[in-house]
């Protein structure tokens, strides 16, 4: 097995990870959300292009996360708007269009209030991020990491329901997006002043 590489200073972040509770949600790969399911969050496994994923940590309380968050009506219920914006706001990336992989089915509506709903997860490349700045809507300033999908699912705290989920971005990012099967297995924090990984297509 090869040694992860990472730097003393992104050693020192994850030491303060805290995982949160797995959640128990089905997972329903490759299906549409049925009619009448509201659609409440859109999270997503962004793909740079040695296939690893952004992930965002929030050093105050270390937690991770996966770019994404709650539809708002300017998204017009599209998933795709929803990721690009709150990847936009939460990482200041810049991504591709978004594929669908699948939905998450939470009977319990906690993000509706009480009543059933949808979380979708879609996969999509990362092309770069921005200056990093503050969430707009939460105030959160995230640190900004590139790391494999498996080793994102561990540090997500998401366990078996999240390795099945991650394969199946894996996936649909080698057959849409052209990344490696197996990522490059270091991790790396993007710098505060933001970069490109990879041109953005013309058009």
């Amino acid at each position: 097995m090869s040694r992860i590489e990472y730097s003393a200073e992104i050693a020192e972040l994850l030491g303060r990870v805290r995982r949160r509770p797995t959640a128990t949600w089905p997972w329903r790969p490759g299906e549409p959300v049925p009619p009448g399911l509201p659609v409440k969050q859109s999270w997503g496994w962004l793909f740079a292009p040695d296939g690893r994923v952004l992930t965002l940590v929030n050093p105050k309380d270390g937690i991770v996360s996966l770019p994404g968050g709650s539809l708002e009506p300017e998204d017009e219920g599209d998933p795709g708007a929803a990721l690009a914006r709150e990847a936009g706001e939460e990482a200041r990336a810049v991504i591709g269009r978004p594929h669908y992989l699948g939905y998450l089915y939470d009977r319990v509506g906690s993000a509706n209030g009480g009543h059933e709903c949808a979380r979708v997860r879609m996969a999509a490349a990362l092309y770069g991020v921005g200056p990093t700045a503050p969430d707009p809507a939460s105030g959160r300033h995230y640190r900004r990491l590139l790391v494999a999908p498996g080793l994102a699912v561990e540090l997500l705290g998401w366990g078996l329901p999240g390795l099945r989920q991650a394969r199946v971005a894996v996936a649909a990012a080698v057959r849409y997006l052209g990344v490696p099967a197996s990522a490059n297995e270091a991790i790396e924090e993007l710098p505060p002043g933001g970069c490109a990984l990879q041109p953005t297509p013309a058009g």
